[in-house]
């Protein structure tokens, strides 16, 4: 696929998937339904997935609802103070067009509550996925799907911190 070829919004993904109408670059593979994965929902009507962010690892379940978010059993204005973080954990739902649409239960472990949040906003992302897999392709796009990778450098003997020196002394 050429990058003229490429799905701008979800209406034009769900044209794709109905093999109505291409891109503007020309001839674009039209997703069939059959060869997407099956959800993978479990006996209570539940998405369980993993997300992860620097040292913090979120477990999160999401099932059709009105758009409740709980962490750590604490609703996410009390866990998440602060408008920034609670912005990036409604990303996912925001590009996927189903904002109000889950409840989400989330518990997170480790690192700090930005850390947190990028790692809650990865759970989502993946169980919305194993929800329904017809919304990996936006999601991916948006690259919420690949983890974060990046972690905070370890310190090395002989410095100050990871890479700061100690004052050089002449005497």
């Amino acid at each position: 696929m050429a990058d003229t070829d490429t799905v701008q919004s979800l209406a034009d993904l769900k044209n794709v998937v109905d093999g109505t109408v291409g891109t503007a670059g020309g001839d674009v593979k039209a997703i069939d339904p059959a060869t997407l994965p099956e959800p993978k929902i479990d006996e209570l009507g539940r998405a369980y997935a993993t997300g992860k962010r620097k040292n913090s690892i979120a477990r999160v379940w999401i099932k059709p609802g009105n758009g409740k978010i709980t962490v750590n059993g604490r609703d996410v204005e009390v866990y998440f103070a602060r408008p920034v973080l609670r912005l990036i954990i409604a990303q996912a739902f925001q590009v996927s067009d189903r904002v109000d649409s889950y409840d989400v239960m989330a518990t997170v472990k480790g690192g700090g509550l930005s850390g947190q949040a990028g790692a809650v906003r990865h759970g989502i992302t993946k169980a919305l996925t194993y929800y329904e897999p017809i919304l990996r392709a936006p999601l991916k796009a948006a690259g919420f799907i690949t983890r974060d990778s990046r972690v905070v450098e370890r310190k090395k003997y002989g410095r100050a911190k990871a890479r700061k020196s100690f004052q050089f002394s002449k005497r």
